[in-house]
């Protein structure tokens, strides 16, 4: 995507983006161990492949910031800080290292092969992080988390990698024009 014409629009990206990932959120299927099934990945795949690194990582900062003050952005229109620094929150907070993670990435990504492997790094690193937490604030062991929060969503997020990579591309000339 070239860059931005002015602040504005870039802000207003921004947004757009924010509430697509909100929105995402809220498509879900509750799971054992408080970790749903929801879309938001493929919301936070779009935009760290879509969105400059800065006004990616801009963007994610917002939707974890609102779902700190209270706002139900995360899935099950949950917010606050119990939500954010809760059992679950390890993976809200990895949203924003596999953007991190993809972000850094993206100049290599020129392929959909490329775009898909890039996607599963930042996959990996919203797991792992995402897990530890899990795995710290439950006193579970790492098999166990994994069985709650990792083995359930494979199939899903390999689904989410793929549309993201095909998709990502097909967004491009659209963004391009907002």
């Amino acid at each position: 995507m070239k860059p931005f014409k002015n602040n504005t629009q870039a802000l207003a990206v921004c947004a757009m983006f924010v509430a697509l990932i909100a929105i995402f959120s809220q498509i879900a299927i509750p799971m054992p161990g408080e970790v749903p099934i929801n879309l938001a990945l493929l919301a936070v795949y779009l935009c760290a492949l879509l969105l400059p690194l800065p006004y990616a990582l801009l963007t994610m900062g917002t939707y974890l910031l609102l779902g700190l003050i209270g706002v139900p952005v995360f899935a099950g229109f949950r917010g606050g800080p119990a939500a954010l620094f809760g059992k679950t929150g390890g993976y809200l907070l990895g949203y924003f290292l596999c953007t991190l993670a993809v972000g850094l990435l993206r100049p290599r990504l020129n392929s959909f092969l490329m775009r898909s492997l890039g996607l599963t790094l930042g996959l990996l690193v919203c797991y792992v992080f995402g897990t530890l937490w899990f795995m710290k604030l439950t006193n579970l062991s790492l098999l166990v988390s994994l069985g709650y929060c990792v083995f359930p969503f494979l199939p899903g997020d390999a689904v989410k990698i793929l549309l993201a990579a095909w998709l990502s591309e097909r967004l491009k000339p659209a963004l391009a024009r907002i």
